[in-house]
């Protein structure tokens, strides 16, 4: 069949969006081709709200043939943390062989080269974009987020990351030039002379394996990198979050076949309840390169176990917030609030532990006792969520019984300073909502630590007093060394106390928020200017995005020719 999108088309068509992408990540500055507001689809081809939340609606029920080889079976069984049963049915591959024809298309693909794979992937990200609405109910009913938050972090957030991979690809690949003419003198012989072709090869085939929280936003920059540097991708989603990649896979099948490409470059890796593929394709052969986003547990045994390939790991971590004193203590308390509600705290970049030095703090309200920080704080959450429609639209839903359980728990580990309260939802009955927990814990008592020191995935923060503000820094050093974080947060009006937080997070290679106050969250990153954690700490091997994680994704092979 003719390509219907012609190289000529494409780079004419996305070019222009490459290149304001690269760009971005040169100045870090602010910039997105994706919008965040719902009101701006429904032109030039993009679904409205109403026509994203039908085209939602027809899915239900329905069969999603992808057109895969090797499909026997189909498998559903996904559940909306909001109550729907989705009931949407997926193929089950035979591994044996659908990999060996994802490898038929790589040779072509390989030969396109890096501009051509570029716009290839923008063309596939342009046309989630126009899907938003319709993706956006997909994340909301496999990940309980929110609707707008689905919106925003499983569209526009998402997309950006993407195509943020991309640019990264694309700077990585054209860093070396195809050809080269190299002649060395011989003083009075003839110089010696080469011609030599330089080709970015591809590893082999590449696999994502998604995560229940985010399957977009986290699925997306591992995608992308390792389609845009000429690998095939098998997509393996969480088998409670298929819907999001699965329609992701079907429009990216479609863009390369239209492309003239093999659409089996990308496929659909869906397993039966209990089936577990995530450790046997992990050490198949034919994997060269694997992203994971979930546990420590199952991160570490894939960075152990899948010993052919790249693996990139986001896994978990104990983020710390030190409060040693603010000149915006409304604010501060504000952007708290906001930070551990938002998602039930469902991410991996949500606070955990406030650490408020015992004797208090200094703030533009006088100084406040380390009981009244904590008190006001919780105040903070109970009126950011006092009203339930504002609350449901914050919190979404619990996405598994075991947060809820952690949740149930925490609050037997200390003094409750704030107790989480079960909020109906009126459209969706059976969603689990429940608003954030705040225990109190003292850092210098040892029973306290196995507390602080381990991962509580979900709305569950603890306030735990320390003797000073130097303290507090040594316990997030050897927090993010021992556990590895995502974030840190730190208010402060002293320049010594900033220079010391500062330090820790420079050798321990953690992210570092300073003084947030107003609309910009510890536990959001912008694309194309922040980087989602840093690959320095346990908590993640690499980086959304950097050059590190899309360089390793593809080699240089060199032929040389006498001139």
């Amino acid at each position: 069949m003719a390509a219907e999108l012609t190289a000529h088309e494409l780079i004419a068509k996305h070019r222009p969006t490459l290149d304001q992408a690269l760009e971005a990540i040169r100045t870090r500055a602010y910039w997105s081709p994706h919008p965040e507001h719902p009101k701006a689809y429904g032109e030039a081809g993009s679904l409205d709200a109403a026509a994203g939340k039908a085209a939602f609606d027809a899915l239900l029920g329905a069969r999603l043939d992808l057109g895969q080889p090797g499909t026997d079976g189909w498998v559903a069984g996904e559940t909306s943390p909001y109550g729907i049963e989705l009931g949407v049915e997926y193929p089950h591959a035979d591994i044996d062989t659908l990999l060996p024809a994802m490898r038929s298309g790589q040779r072509a693909w390989r030969d396109a080269g890096a501009e051509m794979r570029a716009v290839v992937c923008v063309e596939i990200l342009k046309r989630i974009s126009d899907r938003t609405h319709e993706f956006a109910h997909a994340v909301m009913h496999t990940s309980g987020q929110a609707f707008m938050m689905a919106f925003q972090a499983g569209g526009p957030h998402a997309q950006d990351r993407g195509l943020e991979a991309v640019a990264y690809a694309y700077v990585e690949q054209v860093r070396t030039p195809d050809t080269a003419e190299w002649t060395k003198p011989q003083g009075k012989r003839d110089p010696l002379a080469l011609n030599k072709q330089f080709t970015p090869v591809p590893r082999g085939i590449a696999m994502v394996i998604g995560c229940n929280t985010f399957p977009t936003w986290n699925g997306y920059p591992g995608l992308f990198a390792s389609l845009a540097t000429g690998n095939a991708v098998l997509v393996k989603p969480h088998p409670r979050a298929v819907l999001p990649l699965a329609l992701t896979v079907q429009v990216a099948r479609q863009v390369l076949t239209e492309a003239g490409f093999d659409a089996n470059l990308v496929a659909l890796a869906a397993e039966r309840p209990g089936e577990g593929i995530a450790k046997t394709l992990a050490t198949r052969p034919e994997i060269r390169i694997i992203d994971y986003t979930g546990s420590t547990a199952f991160g570490d045994w894939l960075e152990a176990n899948a010993r052919q390939a790249q693996v990139y790991t986001e896994k978990a971590g104990v983020n710390t917030v030190i409060v040693d004193s603010t000149d915006n203590y409304k604010g501060m308390l504000s952007n708290l609030a906001f930070s551990l509600s938002l998602y039930s705290g469902q991410m991996c970049t949500t606070p955990q532990n406030l650490l408020v030095p015992r004797d208090g703090i200094r703030t533009d309200e006088g100084p406040k006792t380390f009981d009244e920080v904590v008190a006001d704080l919780a105040r903070a959450v109970d009126g950011l969520l006092g009203d339930d429609a504002r609350a449901n639209a914050l919190l979404g839903a619990i996405v598994n019984p075991d947060v809820k359980a952690r949740l149930e728990a925490a609050a037997g580990l200390g003094e409750v300073a704030l107790a989480s309260r079960e909020i109906a939802n009126p459209e969706f009955p059976d969603a689990v909502v429940r608003t954030p927990v705040i225990v109190k814990l003292d850092g210098a008592k040892p029973d306290d630590e196995a507390a602080y020191m381990s991962e509580c995935f979900g709305p569950v923060s603890f306030a735990v007093a320390m003797d000073s503000a130097a303290d507090a820094a040594e316990l997030l050093r050897r927090t993010v060394r021992e556990k590895g974080a995502m974030t840190v947060g730190a208010y402060t009006t002293d320049d010594e106390v900033e220079a010391a937080i500062q330090e820790v997070c420079l050798e321990e290679a953690a992210q570092l928020s300073l003084n947030l106050a107003g609309g910009v969250y510890v536990n959001q990153t912008a694309a194309f200017s922040d980087f989602h954690g840093s690959g320095g700490n346990p908590a993640a091997n690499s980086a959304l995005c950097d050059g590190a994680f899309v360089a390793n994704r593809f080699r240089v092979v060199e032929v040389r020719r006498e001139a």
